[in-house]
This record gives C-alpha cells, structure tokens and sequence, in this order.
C-alpha cells in the first residue's frame, strides 16, 4: 500500500492497525488536537479522518467505503509528515472555538494585521509552533486562524485567498 494523491484512505483507528509507515492514525490526531489545543476527542467522535497524499489529512462527517477515489471529501484537517504538524485555516475556524490552550487573543489592531497577513512582534508566554489566533466578536472568541509564533514573532499564515484589508 502507499499514498496516493488520486484517493482517500481513512486513518487507522490505532498503530496497531496501521499499515503504511509514517501515517498518522486517528488516536494520534485526536491526541495531538486535545495535546496542543485542549480540544478534547469527544470534539471529534462523529469524525471520520482520511489521507489524501502524504500526510494531507482531511475530516469528513460520515462513513464512506476506504479507499475512496473522488476529488474532495469533507475538509482539509491537518498537515502531517513534517516536524511540525500544522493545522488549516477551516480547522482551526470550525473546531478552535473549545480550545483552552495555545490559542492568541489578539486586539482589534493586531486581528486586523493578522488577517492582512502581516507579521507582528508580540509577546506571548506560551507555547511556539502552530497556535490558533483568536479575536473578541460580540463578547465571544472567535478563531481567525493559524499563527506561527516563533522568537517573539507572531507570523500570520492566513491563506492569500483568504486575506482581508481593512
């Protein structure tokens, strides 16, 4: 068995049931979710996980048959088989509102620079890596999207496409 760009595999429940090194199962991404965010597993208990490339991770609310050759399913979830895995912009918008760790709040000024994808020196003590950037709206936080906050630096990986002015 191996990747393939052309077709959707589902994750493995656990390592025990992997069959192709190097991919993530779903234990481990709930793991690292509730890990590096505090977004527990039950967030994702009606989730199906499915790789599409190496280590391209989509999420899809449903059961479909493995593998699955179609163009899209569901969401692109997460980035794996790097150092650092990285979350997406739609992920961290759609499940980042229950996050209680590693998450930014951002002012009103330091949101706008953000979502512009503008880089900003800010400082912060928690965690570095892939965080999720948040901002008050109508007294609730609400994910804007993924940040990567090295050296003081909080690093706005917005996707041009998705980028706004003022």
């Amino acid at each position: 068995m191996s990747n393939s760009g052309q077709r959707f595999d589902r994750l493995p429940e656990t390592d025990e049931e992997r069959d192709l090194d190097g991919r993530a199962t779903r234990e481990e991404v709930v793991e690292w979710w509730d890990e590096r965010f505090g977004i527990g597993s039950e967030k994702f208990a009606e989730h199906t996980f499915w790789e599409k490339g190496a280590g391209k991770i989509w999420i899809f609310h449903d059961e479909v048959p493995s593998p699955t050759e179609i163009e899209g399913l569901g969401m692109k979830f997460l980035r794996t088989r790097q150092e650092h895995w990285k979350p997406t912009t739609n992920a961290v918008q759609r499940f980042g509102r229950g996050a209680t760790r590693n998450v930014i709040d951002l002012d009103p000024e330091q949101a706008m620079a953000f979502v512009r994808g503008e880089d900003q020196e800010i400082e912060w003590d928690g965690d570095w890596g892939y965080l999720i950037a948040a901002h008050e709206i109508a007294g609730e936080r609400e994910p804007l999207g993924v940040g990567l906050y090295l050296h003081g630096e909080l690093r706005s990986v917005v996707p041009k496409g998705r980028r706004r002015e003022d």
